[in-house]
């Protein structure tokens, strides 16, 4: 059985302390607001199947390091396109999100700043928390001419329902936190400083409950989300690969 220390500090963007069976989980990139580039990609969804593995969590809080939860994205990073590369980010895109959902306990997101890369990453959690400077958007995929298929696509037309999902995903539509609060994308707005004490209120309210009770809670509240990402979830990785492919051909 995995045990807190095998995976503590196993990753370079995320750091991991837990309290009373309460782990929390900040994304950075040395030190500092996470960057998201291929590194990343790959280490969250390794980090989740080892936080799923571990039965002394008992709830997740995830976060982000300073003033943003993701808002930058380093494409050099992921390295030249070819199909041997997206392979790779087939593989992590799937092992990201449903690694995620793999982890049989409460997840509550304490969105710290803007979440504009990855956002569905926090809106996937069973409880969505944010900061008064937080944004919402999905800027790497269609804005620059990207298939929105890596999750995105089965995510927001979720939580925003069917027209606006796709609106947001098109438009390249950002929302604020008061935006996204009225919208059902996230359920609470709390100043800059009562963020993690907020999350970590309502993580030990999830604590007290029977360990049974809060672990099969979270497997029935994410049976769909997970029954949508297995059928989905692949296929849309798929043509956002052969978009980007033709993208690549035209430059050539």
């Amino acid at each position: 059985m995995i045990k807190f220390d095998d995976y503590r500090e196993k990753y370079s963007h995320i750091r991991m302390e837990r309290q009373g069976g309460i782990l929390q989980i900040t994304f950075h990139t040395e030190g500092a607001a996470l960057k998201w580039r291929g590194p990343s990609h790959e280490q969250l969804g390794y980090a989740f199947a080892d936080i799923a593995r571990d039965q002394e969590n008992r709830a997740v809080i995830m976060t982000g390091t300073g003033d943003a939860f993701c808002a930058e994205i380093d494409v050099r990073g992921f390295g030249r396109f070819t199909p041997e590369m997206w392979d790779h980010i087939y593989k992590d895109g799937k092992h990201l999100l449903m690694n995620l959902l793999d982890i049989e306990v409460p997840v509550i997101a304490a969105v710290n700043g803007p979440a504009l890369i990855h956002a569905e990453i926090a809106v996937l959690s069973d409880i969505v928390i944010a900061s008064e400077n937080a944004e919402f958007q999905d800027a790497p995929h269609f804005p620059n001419g990207v298939v929105p298929g890596d999750g995105v696509h089965i995510v927001w037309p979720l939580v925003l329902g069917v027209n606006r999902g796709r609106y947001f995903l098109l438009t390249g539509q950002k929302l604020s936190a008061r935006e996204a609060q009225t919208l059902g994308v996230i359920s609470e707005v709390v100043p800059r400083d009562r963020l993690l004490s907020r999350a970590r209120e309502i993580a030990e309210q999830i604590v007290k409950k029977p360990t049974l009770a809060t672990r099969y809670a979270r497997v029935a509240l994410t049976q769909q989300l997970k029954r949508a990402m297995l059928d989905n979830l692949g296929y849309g990785l798929a043509l956002e690969g052969l978009g980007a492919l033709g993208a690549a051909a035209a430059r050539a």
